[in-house]
């Protein structure tokens, strides 16, 4: 039988519920408290929400329906683990729960499909931090470092948009433009060449091509709340120019995002709703792919074929 490989899929992390929701906070910030005012704000965005917190649970089902689907493609090759990385199970107890497990091979997938030395790069530093601190040489990681671009992520892609499309009404059809985003990162990125804002651009130029759009563009969301410029345009702010250039609908397709979570229910739902009702603009988004079947398919090509790649490079 082949070697046995793990798979620690990461995601970023939940507070557990409104109790926990300092401590997540502070986790996100290096262990800095927030001021009275963020933590206030945070806590109201989650009560607008219900007070919901799927990340993790909706996590775990991904991990679980990956890990079934690698077993119908290769029988008794892959086990998978999670690693969160704001919250309970951290990267750090997957890491070694695979070496207790016995399994020297590792492949690092982070649930984000583009690669930004701010984001996956530091999935990837907090593995490489386990194994040091543990100092064993094993298990020997290699990292899926971006999907953005796999043709069954851009296929599913393109039916959430078509689906989306399909819910408006016809006249807001023919006047409707697609918006194509991501979490907002320090713009200080572009300058030290980071890919992450041409492999955002790359997905939407696939699915518009799939769909044959001539109205799309890409923004970004979901920015932190720091001194720095972040990059933009901000969703916000397009939604408001498409009203303003007569554009009777908008349909966001948050590719950057897998599940839904704080940045889909608020951000999205809530958020950008309100700017759009406020412009006199429709608004709908994608359905977000949680554990879709297709979605987990589509993982799994993208774990088989970095298996693949990296077995045909290490010989």
């Amino acid at each position: 039988m082949s070697e046995r490989v793990a798979v620690l899929a990461m995601a970023y992390g939940t507070a557990a519920g409104p109790d926990d929701i300092e401590r997540y906070y502070m986790d996100i910030r290096g262990g800095r408290p927030p001021s009275p005012e963020l933590l206030a704000e945070l806590k109201d965005r989650y009560a607008a929400i219900g007070n919901r917190f799927p990340l993790l649970e909706i996590t775990r089902r991904q991990a679980t329906a990956l890990e079934k689907e690698l077993e119908l493609r290769e029988p008794g090759r892959f086990k998978v683990y999670l690693g969160m990385k704001h919250s309970p199970p951290f990267i750090a107890e997957g890491v070694a729960r695979i070496r207790g497990d016995g399994i020297r091979r590792g492949v690092g997938l982070v649930l984000a499909p583009h690669y930004s030395r701010m984001s996956v790069g530091t999935y990837i530093e907090r593995v490489q931090s386990a194994l040091r601190e543990d100092g064993e040489p094993s298990p020997m990681f290699t990292f899926v470092e971006s999907w953005y671009d796999n043709p069954e992520f851009i296929d599913i892609l393109s039916s959430r948009v078509a689906e989306a499309i399909a819910r408006l009404r016809p006249h807001e059809q023919e006047g409707c433009a697609v918006v194509f985003t991501a979490h907002s990162l320090p713009a200080r990125i572009v300058s030290e060449g980071d890919p992450y804002p041409a492999q955002l651009q790359e997905t939407a130029d696939l699915v518009a091509k799939n769909l044959g759009l001539t109205s799309y563009l890409t923004a970004w969301q979901s920015a932190g709340r720091t001194p720095e410029p972040w990059l933009g345009p901000d969703l916000g702010h397009v939604v408001r120019e498409l009203a303003r250039e007569g554009h009777s609908a908008v349909v966001v397709c948050a590719c950057g995002f897998v599940a839904d979570h704080l940045e889909i229910l608020y951000d999205l739902d809530i958020e950008a709703r309100r700017e759009a009702a406020t412009a006199g603009i429709t608004l709908v988004r994608t359905e977000s792919m949680n554990d879709d079947p297709a979605f987990i398919r589509a993982l799994t090509a993208v774990v088989l074929n970095h298996v693949r790649q990296t077995v045909v490079s290490s010989e």
